[in-house]
């Protein structure tokens, strides 16, 4: 699902007036919750929005990882007394490490594609509480014209992102695996 989509949806969800989550909060006998409309709530309710739509495939991911490690393990794990919690930590999470590698380098990198998101519920505002880097940039090029100083901030941004990937690539050892 597109960022713009669950934007609108969680947007429309959340509406303080019409909104079926505040109908919801209403119904219980709480006060409405301005989620998208008050400085405190913005940010927190745009992250869940994001970690809302990215849990699935991340969770395909990890099951998917899970799948490919060989049964025989565990099985040669209980025949030697293992208990449950050894051949997680013994197991599980060493063979599982390449696949948390790159769930941990896509999320990261995905924490900073909120640019749609931000743009179609709030607009970087209330009181400039949203206006993350990417709604920065592309209001110093489309809003103020400012296309040179907005594409070296771009460009910056770029690096910085580039290298967090290969930081994050090496210390996790992503493509290396203890299955072999």
């Amino acid at each position: 699902m597109s960022n713009v989509v669950a934007g609108l949806v969680w947007l429309w969800i959340l509406d303080t007036q019409l909104g079926i989550g505040n109908e919801i909060i209403s119904a219980v006998g709480v006060d409405r919750i301005p989620f998208l409309a008050d400085e405190t709530w913005a940010v927190p309710t745009i992250a869940l929005i994001n970690v809302w739509r990215h849990v699935g495939y991340t969770a395909l991911l990890l099951f998917a990882g899970l799948q490919a490690i060989p049964n025989d393990m565990y099985e040669a794990a209980k025949v030697d007394g293992a208990s449950e919690w050894r051949m997680f930590w013994r197991i599980t999470m060493p063979l599982l490490r390449p696949v948390l590698a790159v769930v941990l380098i896509m999320t990261v990198i995905g924490s900073f594609q909120v640019f749609d998101t931000v743009a179609v519920t709030t607009a970087g505002g209330p009181a400039n509480a949203t206006n993350v880097l990417q709604y920065y940039i592309y209001g110093s090029a489309f809003g103020r014209f400012q296309f040179g100083y907005a594409s070296a901030m771009s460009v910056a941004l770029l690096v910085v992102l580039s290298a967090i990937t290969v930081l994050q690539y090496r210390l996790t050892r992503a493509g290396q695996t203890d299955l072999g």
